[in-house]
This record gives structure tokens, C-alpha cells and sequence, in this order.
């Protein structure tokens, strides 16, 4: 539990990075490269929140001595110790608020496509509803069709039809209503941040302008006639979450003013390009590493230790046992609730397979207090067995566990 809400709350304050900085670096993004460059900056909010999620590679533990000596600190905050009952309960209201809005948004999803009515195929390969719940639009995820409405021919001319279906499948080639579906998730799952709701309609908007751009800036000269199609249509309806619209009323005056500016050299739009790709891989590297350094501030490491246990001598061809899998030992709720700390030296067996095969107290101070949490989680860890002239051998290893009540909490053992 603990680490699904340190997730949330690692994936919550990357995302509000990413946020301030693509609100920030925005104006200079249109100037170097127009709309469709900062459509495409957006990427940088799902790279830091996939970044901290990739594997990073293990240290490798290795050392020609067949003992070894490993070493790790448990920090535990001093808080009350009903404590533990709030990760479950965050959880449980993360997950009711995740549930609701995800509800909602189906809701309002099949709202809209029931309204559409009847569909009935068109000549020019979109599809005409008998009801107008917010169209012209782009509809479906997996076979996405662009729907017009009843009163398309009548309200718009051929040229100007012309250009809002070339609008709504640059939207299709382009995978934006994919876009948008992720968009949907994020708000499930961000429920609660509060620069969501901001972020989802900016990216909404610069999703439309992008679409403007790549429609008109192969036809100068259709400016004009684009912008007239703009004003004859204009959203009063609810948006579907995972539609893309045509018509867009809060925005109409920023699609308009897009649409006077001149089309920029090649020259800025390569720098633009360089900045956004610089940006995406400088703050996910950023996420990554932070998740990295997180974990190996709970890594138990190893080094030479000092005395062997005399079983085998070591020589080049031995290569010692490496930690795998070393979750550390619960807080005993006596010694938590006295504010007791300690330390715990323990001999762990590694078998041939890297598992724990026997588990002794060499020391421990104060005596008995922490050793049966410590024997209880050694004897679930597993290791990379060592190696004898290249085959895995059966080994032993010394680990010192400290037992200290000055950072995080951790969930206090029974």
C-alpha cells in the first residue's frame, strides 16, 4: 500500500513539473515551431510518468571472498501506531474517486454517441448522424469515423465541407483521438491533482490548433475560407471525452488569430524540434534517475568482509553472492512504541539456487528485541548464488541490519 500511494505521489509531483514547465516554455515553442510543435511538447507528460516505472539495472555485488558482509538502515518516522490504517484508506479513496471519474467520463462518452442517432454512410467517406449532439467530430476509438451532421451540406459550403473533413482526418492520421483516450486515463487516475483540469483543456486546445495548422498551412490562400468555417460553427453542446471536435467556442478567437500568422522557415523549426526533444529526454532521464536513487537508498549493498567462515578459500575463479531480492525487515511494534533502536548482525546461508537456506544471530543489541523480525524477512531473500570456477556454489553471508526511528515509516510487524 505504501508504495502504490509513494507512486502516486512521485507520478503526481513529476507531472506537475512537466505541467508548469510546458506552460512556461509555451510561448517560445509557438514562436520557434507554431501550434503543431507544441502539440507535440505534450509528450513530455507521459514520458515522466512512464520514466520512474522502467527497471533500472541492479548493482552488481561481486567479490572473490565466498563471505560477504552486507549493510542497510530501516528508518521509521514516530507517528501513532494506528498509522498503518491510513494507506488503506488513502488507497480505498483513490480508488472510489478513480472509479467516478472514470464513470463519468463513460457516461458522457455513450451519452453522446446515443444522441448521434442514426448513422448513414456518405459518399465522401464520412458518416451523417440524424441528431447534432456537437458535430462535425471525430467518433470511436478502435474504428474511429468522422460523423457530420444532419444539416452539414446545407450549413457549410462544398469547399468549406472540404476543409472540415480534411481537418477531421488530419485528427484520425494522426492518432489524436488515441490522444485523447489517454487524456480520459490520466484523469482516473490524477483524480485529485488539481493542475489536471487546466493541463487537459490547454492540451485540448493546442490538439486543435495543431490540426488547424497541418489542414491550412498546405493552402495558404484557404485561410480565409477556414476561418469563415470557424464562425459558422461554434460548440455549444457537451464535448465527449474521447471525441475530437470540430467546432470549439472557447478557443474560437485563439484558432482565428492562428490562422493570420505566417508560416515559419525551416531554420526555427529545427530548433524548435531540438528544444522539445531536449526537453522530453533531459526531465524523463531526470524521473528515471530519481526513481534509481530511491531505490538505492533502501539497496542493501555489499563489500569484502572482514573474516571468512573458513569452509572454502577463496581465489580468482570465486565470484561471491549477489543480492537479488532483499526486502527489509518490519519494525517490531514493542520496540516502535518505545522508541527503541538497535542492530542486528546476521548469517544467512545461500544454497547452490540463491535461496536462504539458514538464517543464525551472530549479535544482536539490545538481545532479542529485533532478531526474529530480522530472521523472518532473511529468510524470504534471494540472492544470485556465488560462483566456483564458473559453476553456483553454496555460500554464506554476514549482514548487519540497523534498526534506527528517524525517517519514513514503515508498517510496524505484529
Amino acid at each position: 500500500m505504501t508504495d502504490m500511494l509513494h507512486g502516486l505521489l512521485q507520478a503526481s509531483a513529476w507531472a506537475t513539473l512537466a505541467v508548469l514547465l510546458l506552460g512556461a516554455v509555451r510561448p517560445l515553442l509557438q514562436r520557434l515551431g507554431g501550434a503543431a510543435l507544441v502539440y507535440r511538447s505534450w509528450w513530455l507528460l507521459p514520458l515522466v510518468l512512464i520514466a520512474p516505472l522502467l527497471p533500472s539495472p541492479a548493482p552488481a555485488f561481486t567479490d572473490s571472498a565466498p563471505l560477504l558482509a552486507l549493510g542497510t538502515v530501516l528508518h521509521v518516522a514516530v507517528v501513532p501506531t494506528d498509522a498503518a490504517l491510513w494507506p488503506s484508506l488513502l488507497i480505498a479513496l483513490w480508488a472510489a474517486g478513480a472509479a467516478w471519474v472514470g464513470l463519468a467520463q463513460w457516461r458522457g462518452q455513450r451519452r453522446f454517441e446515443r444522441a448521434l442517432g442514426t448513422l448513414q454512410s456518405r459518399s465522401d467517406g464520412s458518416w451523417q448522424a440524424s441528431a447534432d449532439p456537437g458535430l462535425p467530430a471525430l467518433v470511436g476509438l478502435l474504428a474511429p469515423r468522422v460523423v457530420v451532421g444532419p444539416d452539414f451540406d446545407q450549413r457549410f459550403a462544398p469547399a468549406e465541407r472540404d476543409l472540415i473533413l480534411q481537418h477531421e482526418h488530419q485528427h484520425r492520421r494522426h492518432g489524436d483521438h488515441w490522444a485523447n483516450a489517454a487524456v480520459a486515463l490520466l484523469r482516473c487516475l490524477f483524480w485529485f491533482h488539481p493542475l489536471l483540469p487546466w493541463a487537459t483543456r490547454r492540451f485540448l486546445f493546442d490538439q486543435e490548433l495543431a490540426c488547424d495548422a497541418r489542414t491550412v498551412d498546405p493552402h495558404p490562400a484557404l485561410r480565409r475560407l477556414y476561418a469563415n468555417a470557424l464562425l459558422k460553427a461554434q460548440l455549444v453542446h457537451p464535448v465527449a471525452p474521447m471525441a475530437c471536435h470540430w467546432r470549439s467556442q472557447p478557443m474560437l478567437k485563439e484558432r482565428i488569430g492562428m490562422l493570420k500568422e505566417h508560416k515559419r522557415n525551416a531554420v526555427p523549426r529545427w530548433s524548435g524540434q531540438l528544444l522539445v526533444l531536449g526537453l522530453c529526454v533531459g526531465i524523463s532521464t531526470m524521473a528515471w534517475a530519481s526513481q534509481r536513487a530511491a531505490d538505492t537508498q533502501t539497496r542493501i549493498t555489499a563489500e569484502p568482509a572482514a573474516e571468512t567462515d573458513g569452509s572454502s578459500s577463496p581465489d580468482a575463479a570465486t565470484v561471491g553472492a549477489q543480492a537479488k531480492l532483499m526486502s527489509p525487515p518490519a519494525y517490531p511494534k514493542s520496540a516502535f512504541e518505545q522508541n527503541i533502536s538497535g542492530k542486528v548482525v546476521l548469517r544467512v546461508n545461500v544454497d547452490a539456487e540463491g535461496r536462504t537456506s539458514g538464517v543464525s544471530v551472530i549479535s544482536s543489541t539490545p538481545a532479542g528485541v529485533f532478531d526474529a523480525v530480522s530472521i523472518a524477512a532473511a529468510q524470504k531473500w534471494t540472492f544470485e548464488p556465488a560462483r566456483k570456477n564458473g559453476k553456483p556454489v553454496a555460500s554464506a553471508l554476514q549482514i548487519p541490519l540497523t534498526f534506527a526511528l528517524d525517517g519514513p515509516e514503515p508498517a510496524p510487524a505484529p
